[in-house]
């Protein structure tokens, strides 16, 4: 409070939900794709996933109006503050030649925005198990103003930024 000058509690940033979300280009071919894929975020988010659709038609892309083209999970509460924890302390340091998480992946309202090349780095995913390694986004939203403001709050949070 003290650090941004706010006068009332309720002023405080705070985080609202964090959206892990998986873009699956390759199920336009190859249904089977959307299972392991909902199997796999379902195992790291602990909740079952909403496949998304297609909202127009790209013929260079071979998609159609409605095809599933994605999955994505939104956490709230309990579960938002444990995933958090867990990407936090456990997940991003298992990343190979981690050197931290960029500092301009804000979108100028205070959310953050992290993409991950491969889902083998969450520890409850069985690497043996694993059909293909697919990157995730994961979206940190925010009641922050600005970026600033939103960078201090993931730092409270103990968010390993890049430093520079």
């Amino acid at each position: 409070m003290e650090e941004f000058g706010y006068k009332n509690v309720m002023q405080v940033p705070r985080l609202e939900k964090i959206v892990v979300n998986i873009g699956l280009g390759e199920a336009t071919k190859n249904p089977h794709v959307l299972e392991a894929a909902e199997r796999d975020i379902a195992t790291i988010t602990g909740q079952h996933p909403v496949i998304t659709k297609a909202k127009s038609s790209i013929s260079s892309f071979k998609v159609r109006k409605g095809m599933s083209i994605g999955m994505m999970v939104t956490l709230r509460g309990k579960r938002m503050y444990d995933f958090l924890d867990k990407l936090v302390n456990v997940t991003l340091s298992r990343t190979r030649d981690f050197q931290g998480t960029p500092r301009n992946s804000f979108d100028g309202r205070g959310n953050y925005a992290l993409g991950l090349r491969e889902q083998i780095i969450f520890p409850e995913i069985e690497y043996d198990k694993v059909d293909k390694a697919r990157g995730l986004e994961i979206s940190i939203v925010t009641t922050a103003r600005n970026n600033d403001e939103g960078r201090r709050l993931l730092e409270l949070l103990g968010m390993p930024f890049a430093s520079g």
